[in-house]
């Protein structure tokens, strides 16, 4: 993940603006209310956490780091917002209105919340009769403004998914979308009314005022990190001058190395035998045994390993061994071909599965600064961390460039035993007794088939990893 895309996390974990709502923009989808979005004062962060998880209040609480972290995130989060408005980015038309629907969207949401807490589960707005929807529409004083709304939120849809790009809006959807809309109009209105009378108590008008500004805060920083993408940008010649730079990063010692073990495999040597005394391929080990294997893998169907791998395995007669090493993204291949099978694929056409035996000498890396990450490919780790270092310059740049406060003198609520044991029972997965102990073996799922046969092996990685 880059670093650009963790700031929204504290953002995601701490606010919740209802269930509907979440599924309508995971669906579909340059006024900000005349709040601040550089600053976050100690009454706001602790309103914040007033209905956070106590799970994660708690870590918050014994980790100093954590909350420093989160503190940094909300910063970062701040900072591109304020330099989005800077730079213009909130005075486009269709963003202006995405901001305003943010902000009446969070109005109704939490408006229900309060004003239907005492009255049994709902879906969100379930309290909102037909009569008043139906009232809402009469006359079409609202049809122009409902347009302007869906029309921003398909454009926002395919700019952000280009899959939905040539996506039609069905009749169905469209309906719903009117539903939604009257809804949110209705209480942001009913809300907006008693307002203005004194009638709103401050604590929920405190509420939504910070959930506007940290969604607001959210959309403009997104819009902003895109901007960004191209100067964060890292290209392939990049990529090979960091290499020549680093001679610990090239492989042409491991290169020797594999070519001495095809030396000795082409020369007779047992291939199995020097397969498990050098082979770096983790499927090489049996998973469940630990048993080496050769580096054989059965029944290998056509389109299953990476091209280059492939292409060379096939080429050969059975028995033989390649002349030359193979070389792809994870490294060296040492490949020997044991036989080849003809077969018909799944639509009934002629195929073939081959048995193949192969010893890898990874080109892989290990980032230092993740000792439990996996090896990647030298190039994927180069890549990863030059666009890290140019991500890390851009947001020092820009909070450099805006003078963001967030209060770090909050307290933080006390989380009870109480608290905890009832959060732990909400997340119990089924069939595990409130002590924590299993009430027996759920059944096994239907079709799965033996649980206990081994997932076929992969001789390298296949096409896409």
């Amino acid at each position: 993940m880059s670093s650009i895309a963790k700031i929204f996390i504290l953002f995601i974990v701490l606010i919740g603006i209802g269930a509907g709502l979440v599924v309508w923009k995971n669906k579909f989808g340059g006024n900000h209310g005349g709040q601040s979005l550089n600053r976050i004062t100690k009454e706001e962060m602790e309103l914040l956490l007033k209905d956070a998880n106590p799970m994660m209040l708690k870590r918050l609480k014994d980790d100093p780091e954590m909350k420093k972290q989160q503190i940094d995130n909300l910063k970062e989060l701040l900072a591109l917002a304020s330099q989005a408005q800077k730079e213009g980015l909130a005075n486009d038309a269709e963003t202006r209105k995405e901001l305003e629907n943010i902000k009446s969207e969070l109005i109704a949401v939490n408006y229900d919340k309060e004003i239907n807490k005492d009255k049994g589960p709902m879906p969100p707005f379930g309290f909102i009769t037909e009569d008043q929807v139906k009232a809402f529409w009469e006359g079409g004083a609202h049809d122009a403004d409902f347009q302007q709304f869906i029309d921003t939120k398909i454009n926002l849809l395919k700019a952000n998914n280009p899959e939905m790009k040539d996506r039609e809006i069905s009749e169905e959807e469209m309906t719903q979308a009117k539903d939604f809309y009257a809804k949110i109009q209705i209480y942001k209105n009913e809300y907006e009314g008693k307002a203005a009378k004194g009638e709103v108590p401050k604590e929920l008008q405190d509420k939504i005022n910070l959930q506007v500004k940290l969604q607001q805060a959210s959309f403009l920083a997104r819009l902003y990190s895109k901007k960004l993408a191209e100067s964060t940008k890292v290209t392939d010649e990049d990529v090979a001058k960091y290499i020549a730079e680093h001679p610990g990063l090239d492989p042409a010692a491991k290169k020797t190395k594999a070519e001495e073990i095809l030396n000795r495999a082409k020369g007779g040597e047992d291939f199995a035998k020097l397969a498990n005394e050098f082979s770096q391929d983790p499927g090489n080990k049996d998973p469940k045994s630990g048993e080496l294997q050769g580096g054989i893998y059965k029944d290998v169907p056509k389109g299953r390993m990476m091209p280059e791998f492939e292409a060379a395995a096939l080429a050969l007669e059975p028995g033989k061994v390649a002349d030359n090493l193979v070389e792809t993204p994870y490294g060296y291949h040492i490949i020997k071909l044991e036989k080849k099978t003809d077969v018909k694929d799944q639509s009934g056409q002629p195929s073939q599965t081959y048995d193949v035996r192969h010893i890898l000498i990874s080109t892989g890396v290990k980032d230092p600064e993740n000792p439990m990450g996996r090896e990647m490919p030298v190039k994927d780790y180069v890549r990863t961390k030059l666009e890290s270092e140019k991500e890390k310059k851009v947001m020092e740049d820009i909070l450099a460039k805006n003078n963001v406060e967030v209060a770090e003198d909050f307290v933080i609520p006390e989380v009870s035993e109480e608290q905890l044991q009832k959060m732990m029972q909400k997340q119990m997965p089924p069939g595990m007794s409130p002590e924590g102990g299993p009430q027996g073996p759920p059944p096994p799922p239907p079709g799965k088939g033996d649980p206990k046969k081994p997932a076929p092996p992969k001789a390298a990685p296949p096409k896409g990893n």
